[in-house]
């Protein structure tokens, strides 16, 4: 009666302490009440022994999922727990497959009545029951396997991640078919089944690897393979979609020329703009005769006085913060100016600019030293100075010992070069060298030799001139010069401003 169960796969719950095992009945022997599994599973892992022996005091609940010679159809669902006696040798099968309640199997020697489970013609959702009664068996066998099992250090470790997930006894069991938890045992067995200690422990060489790639080899094939059969591939990150801001033109244009701006001599040094238009400089006597010429068209010393005061004016007030500095929520943090002018044009080319600083709520003080006759030009800026709130002063004793917010540097002119030798013209180089505040200077000459204030911004006018590296970073502002002044002087000009009055340029 025993050996009809032989190759039956069967699943043995031994409780939380050794979990279930599931596994091919090999042996069983109704003396020493023992049954014995081959090549078996513990918790859905396979073990290390080809053999587990169980004996029935260890067992809690026994279920047959599949008998021999019934087909590959027949597959076992839940059995209720039996407590088999000590006279229980034998099995109660019942296998409904002549219709609920009829049974095919029922051995003489079983002393509990068989129960008959209805079935299923579906391969999926087939389940027979099959009430096992439990068996007395021989401990001495479960030991020695599991003593064997627990001595493997993976068997540890899947013993105690799986024990925590193993289901209470007296818990129903979900029903599930034979052959689709065949399939998924056989998946955990292919990602699980490795053992760990063959698991290497050498890092992976990502950078070793990288090496091994030559991307730029790559690319360059597929541009030539490209060039040669006139097709594009997708993904290459050299032809991503153009695309176009707002301001710009999506249909196509004549070429863009970059120089627009040709001089009759020599160019020393050339500057460019943000859009990339070459600006080149020009020597003092030709930027001296293109405003002799403008001049005599009608471009007056005043206008142009007037244009250098508004364009230095606007380009202070943004160095000094421009809407984040000067707003009503700041009337008392007014930035202060300190303006240090000649008694030559650029001079009255600094006082405009304090004048409209001023009038823009800046705390403006003019140094300008004391002179027994002073040009025109100057007299009538500080006379329009004088009507504002800004201070001036001719002792460098009155000028602000604190830090101010901005110098404006009006002091040198090509024209009066023995100025730099006054004594308060040192004593005003030595003040803003002292102050250390930031130097913005308006139209200044070329010096052979390094003058006394570095600045950190120049204004030039119309033009620049090759200004070195002690004039820090260059901007050019438009002071109205007609197109036809440039060519009377032989200039060949097309504005680089574009939309504004004061534009940064870089050395080319």
């Amino acid at each position: 009666m025993a050996t009809d169960w032989l190759g039956s796969i069967v699943s043995i719950n031994c409780g939380d302490s050794l979990g279930v095992y599931q596994g091919r009945v090999s042996a069983v022997d109704q003396v020493s009440q023992t049954i014995s599994l081959t090549r078996p599973f513990h918790n859905g892992v396979k073990c290390l022994v080809p053999e587990v022996t169980f004996r029935a005091g260890d067992i809690t609940e026994l279920k047959i999922l599949e008998i021999p010679g019934h087909g590959d159809n027949q597959h076992f669902g839940d059995l209720h727990q039996t407590e088999l006696g000590p006279s229980g040798v034998g099995y109660q099968v019942g296998i409904n497959q002549n219709g609920p309640g009829k049974l095919v199997k029922k051995p003489a020697s079983s002393s509990s009545a068989p129960q008959s489970i209805p079935k299923r013609s579906d391969v999926k959702s087939q389940d027979a029951a099959v009430s096992p009664q439990q068996q007395q068996c021989s401990k001495s066998y479960v030991d020695r396997h599991v003593e064997s099992l627990s001595q493997s250090k993976s068997f540890r470790r899947r013993h105690n991640s799986w024990s925590s997930s193993s289901r209470h006894p007296n818990q129903a069991t979900p029903k599930k078919s034979g052959l689709k938890n065949g399939q998924m045992k056989n998946k955990d067995d292919e990602c699980f089944g490795d053992d760990i200690e063959e698991i290497p422990d050498t890092d992976f060489d990502f950078e070793g690897n990288l090496a091994l790639f030559d991307k730029a080899a790559v690319f360059e094939e597929i541009d030539t393979y490209e060039r040669r059969s006139g097709t594009r591939s997708r993904g290459i990150p050299n032809e991503r979609p153009t695309r176009y801001r707002h301001d710009e033109n999506i249909l196509e244009s004549e070429p863009i020329v970059y120089r627009r701006i040709t001089v009759p001599h020599n160019v020393s040094k050339e500057f460019c703009t943000d859009s990339g238009l070459v600006v080149p400089s020009v020597s003092y006597e030709l930027h001296k005769k293109l405003l002799s010429v403008a001049e005599k068209h009608g471009l007056t010393l005043e206008r142009r006085l007037e244009m250098t005061g508004v364009c230095a004016s606007q380009m202070a007030l943004t160095l000094l913060g421009g809407p984040n500095r000067l707003n009503p929520k700041n009337v008392h943090q007014r930035p202060t100016v300190a303006l240090l002018c000649g008694p030559h044009v650029k001079g009255a080319q600094g006082i405009s600019c304090g004048r409209h600083l001023a009038n823009h709520d800046v705390q403006v003080i003019l140094f300008l030293p004391n002179f027994v006759k002073m040009l025109e030009s100057i007299t009538n800026e500080l006379s329009l100075f004088s009507k504002t709130q800004g201070q001036q002063v001719s002792s460098l004793k009155d000028l602000p010992t604190s830090p101010v917010d901005l110098v404006i540097n009006c002091l040198d002119c090509p024209e009066n070069a023995f100025l730099r030798d006054q004594p308060w013209y040192k004593a005003a180089v030595a003040w803003a060298n002292q102050n250390r505040a930031p130097v913005l200077s308006i139209d200044p000459p070329v010096h052979e030799v390094e003058q006394g204030i570095d600045a950190k911004w120049s204004l030039a006018l119309g033009l620049p001139l090759p200004l070195g590296e002690h004039a820090g970073r260059v901007y050019l502002c438009d002071i109205g010069i007609p197109q036809q002044v440039f060519q009377e002087v032989g200039i060949n000009y097309h504005s680089p401003f574009g939309c504004k009055f004061v534009i940064p340029l870089h050395s080319a």
